[in-house]
């Protein structure tokens, strides 16, 4: 009696094993073959590290029309074009076990202007350009000129100290800085601790209205002495 209850628990354990088993792998092929719900893409969430992000941009990037099969989707295609999307600094995608496809991504956050001459730039701290220019300056915002390092926080900062009298920054033979004032002036400021020279630049200017001068030069390159001409 006892081995009769064990085969009837064995047959119908493997019974349920097997139903289980044809019931996944029959739900594992509509997937594939685009005949389940969640073989579909219908819902594509978009998240930023930060708030109120303008992310209009990248629904062309994306570019995955209603009714797309989740699983031909290659999620490596999608990241290229988002990364490679203005404003993107970093982006992962990743596919939801319901089929839906989730996009997270960082941006660049602009601190100051770059400009060919013509249009200006967003430009982030770590140096990088955005390729979504304006035809004119914001004049809250330093501008830079040809090509800039990877860090311009620090200079960034200082500079705003006296932003109303800035025309543009330029990198010097990529280790040194040099500031064009709106009247003129270039100033050359040391390749070691130009934060400092900043500092004294503005106390001179305080007591000595030095920027609003008939000059055409400021050397601070010396920090034994200051050149002007």
């Amino acid at each position: 009696m006892l081995d009769m209850k064990r085969t009837i628990w064995f047959w119908l354990c493997f019974i349920i094993a097997i139903t289980l088993a044809i019931y996944f792998c029959t739900r594992t092929v509509m997937t594939i073959t685009g005949h389940n719900a969640i073989s579909m893409v219908r819902n594509i969430s978009v998240s930023a590290d930060q708030r109120d992000a303008n992310l209009s941009l990248l629904s062309a990037a994306i570019a995955l029309p209603p009714g797309t099969r989740s699983y031909s989707v290659d999620l490596d295609t999608i990241n290229t074009r988002v990364s490679n999307t203005p404003w993107i600094k970093k982006s992962a995608v990743r596919r939801l076990p319901n089929g839906n496809i989730s996009i997270k991504v960082t941006l660049h956050q602009a601190i100051a202007l770059w400009t060919d001459g013509e249009k200006y730039y967003p430009l982030s701290a770590d140096g990088t350009i955005v390729n979504t220019p304006a035809d004119e300056r914001n004049i809250a915002s330093i501008v830079f000129r040809g090509p800039v390092p990877n860090d311009i926080t620090e200079i960034t900062k200082a500079a705003h100290n006296f932003i109303g009298q800035i025309d543009y920054i330029e990198w010097i033979e990529n280790r040194r800085w040099d500031i064009h004032t709106n009247s003129g002036i270039r100033i050359m400021l040391p390749e070691n601790n130009p934060i400092s020279a900043i500092g004294t630049l503005i106390s001179l200017n305080k007591k000595h209205q030095l920027l609003d001068k008939k000059l055409s030069m400021v050397d601070m390159r010396d920090s034994a002495r200051i050149l002007v001409k």
